[in-house]
């Protein structure tokens, strides 16, 4: 599509594909109306991001459910987070929110760690983890972990990671964070490696 660029982070299929990527639309630029047969989740990095539904600035998170559709564009331009064919096929609970605008909890087990809530299911939680600067996280997701970097800068081990860095972790996994003086927000999914199978083989049924 012109005017639309990709990065795949991780991609299994070819013109169907369950797939993980950083996509930035230029100005004025547009999809064709289309159908999100296995699921589309995604965060709005820079800009806005726009279809018949609304308009999502930066910080926006929206879940569109299997079998949803839309005309994607953007007339200022936008980068955006996005995930697809990454859901459980009988889900069709839509999902609008801006993290912007949602408060944020402190996390017991961690001094200097905050916790938005984004969304929850029997097979995964996503979240954003607000860390300050010079903080230590250390935890064992079940199922596999995935974050990706909003704000900020982080280690994970030996692993240096910046603003639009993306992590992910399989499962039986720890992950140990640390911040420097920057602090870091990130995007985290946690419990959903354990479906990847299945994922991949329904993209492969229809492709």
């Amino acid at each position: 599509m012109v005017g639309v660029a990709r990065r795949p982070l991780d991609r299994v299929g070819e013109e169907v594909a369950r797939a993980t990527s950083i996509v930035r639309y230029a100005p004025g630029s547009h999809f064709s109306p289309h159908v999100h047969t296995g699921g589309e989740e995604f965060v709005v990095l820079e800009g806005v991001f726009q279809d018949e539904h609304g308009d999502y600035p930066v910080g926006s998170y929206v879940r569109n459910p299997p079998q949803s559709s839309h005309t994607p564009g953007s007339e200022a331009g936008c980068v955006i987070l996005v995930k697809l064919w990454q859901f459980q096929p009988e889900d069709r609970t839509p999902v609008r929110l801006n993290i912007n605008e949602l408060a944020s909890a402190a996390n017991p087990d961690e001094t200097g760690v905050s916790v938005i809530p984004l969304f929850k299911d029997t097979h995964e939680q996503v979240s954003v983890i607000k860390m300050r600067p010079h903080t230590n996280m250390q935890f064992h997701p079940e199922g596999g972990a995935e974050l990706f970097v909003l704000q900020g800068s982080l280690q994970e081990q030996q692993d240096s990671l910046v603003k639009y860095s993306w992590l992910r972790a399989p499962i039986d996994y720890s992950l140990c964070l640390k911040t420097d003086e920057l602090g870091a927000e990130i995007w985290l999914k946690t419990g959903h490696l354990t479906d990847v199978n299945q994922q991949i083989k329904r993209v492969m049924e229809v492709s």
